[in-house]
């Protein structure tokens, strides 16, 4: 029997969430286009549409909203965890410590998939404030959870532009079928463990940076290419000394990434006349340039985590955040699919095959 490394290409699950097409360059959330809804649908009308199936009427979509709303205050004790956390550790380490504090043993259930991702904004930006020797704002209740989110981090009302810039981003990063975080939530859920541990197990993976680690990895790149410069002749050099170019190419889709095309139009909509965002397509379009004549045939394209970029540093997100925030909008897919785990209810337990020495013959 072949070995399956990294279980490529193994079927593991059936799932009605999401499906991934890296041929036709489609993400689909429950018979719906990813990209169709970004910029389209809010943060709570998609979040009701992984958790349930369907999109929201106009009376579910202010209940979700209102849950959300209602579920965001952190307990006194959740709060004590996260403030005694020592400055060193990132953003991660602190997020999956403050999810863990928030378990109850309970069985995963819509209501706790609500629950978890209201506290999530509320335990970034606590943190976020407490390393820089302020308290904790507190926007006014009933705002959407995307603005709520801005408030917490900025401790200012964010601009409308900026909000609908960073919805489109949560909107399109919330699911993206069985990745190495999704699966390591499933696998805990599996074992009917509760939606804390899953979370936590998920954090974890997402901590790493073969997983949530790219988009800063862009913002560097663009950086790194001065307004003005040549920048085929500067991404030449780096590709000939063998470095990586950040944001382009993916391990599934063979074509342009559809989150990429997706936010780009948002991005250039919204703050096309940025010097960062022109600097951002010239450098796109140099990189592929170049992948195309170091590497032909390969189709390395523009994936998400390069106009995600983009967007996080518009909106004014520190990019020791990054993959904290990435974690608040996928927090809806990964309580997705536990949920849908618990319905299966089958213990996910893959064989390994020992290729180690054999004891002595007796």
């Amino acid at each position: 029997m072949a070995v399956a490394w990294g279980l490529r290409d193994v079927v593991a699950v059936e799932t009605r969430i999401a499906r991934v097409d890296g041929e036709r360059g489609e993400l689909v959330y429950r018979g719906h286009r990813a990209q169709d809804l970004a910029g389209r649908a809010s943060f709570e009308e998609v979040a009701h549409l992984l958790w349930t199936g369907r999109m929201p009427t106009e009376a579910e979509r202010q209940a979700i909203a209102a849950e959300l709303s209602a579920a965001r205050e952190l307990s006194p004790f959740v709060g004590d965890v996260v403030d005694a956390l020592p400055p060193e550790l990132d953003a991660m380490g602190a997020l999956r410590t403050g999810v863990s504090a928030m378990g109850t043993g309970r069985t995963p259930t819509l209501a706790e998939a609500v629950r978890f991702t209201a506290a999530v904004p509320g335990l970034i930006g606590r943190r976020w404030a407490r390393l820089a020797g302020r308290s904790a704002p507190r926007p006014p209740a009933g705002i959407g959870h995307v603005a709520y989110l801005l408030w917490m981090l900025d401790g200012v009302e964010p601009e409308p532009a900026r909000v609908r810039a960073l919805e489109a981003y949560m909107v399109l990063t919330m699911e993206h079928g069985l990745s190495a975080s999704t699966l390591a939530a499933r696998v805990v859920a599996s074992t009917r463990s509760d939606l804390a541990s899953a979370l936590a197990a998920a954090l974890g993976a997402m901590r790493g940076p073969l997983h949530g680690g790219a988009p800063a990895g862009v913002a560097a790149l663009v950086d790194s290419v001065p307004e003005g410069a040549d920048a085929v002749a500067l991404l030449r050099q780096r590709v000939a000394r063998g470095e990586r170019l950040m944001g382009f190419g993916h391990r599934v889709y063979r074509t342009e990434d559809p989150r990429a095309a997706a936010l780009r139009r948002v991005v250039v909509e919204l703050a096309g006349d940025e010097p960062w965002v022109r600097r951002a397509l010239a450098v796109e379009r140099a990189a592929l340039e170049v992948l195309e004549e170091h590497r032909p045939g390969r189709r390395l394209r523009t994936n998400v985590e390069y106009w995600a970029a983009a967007i996080l540093r518009w909106v004014g997100v520190d990019p020791s955040l990054y993959t904290a925030v990435f974690s608040a909008s996928r927090v809806v897919g990964w309580s997705a699919h536990v949920l849908e785990q618990v319905e299966q209810d089958v213990l996910i337990r893959p064989e390994a095959r020992y290729v180690g020495p054999e004891p002595p013959e007796p």
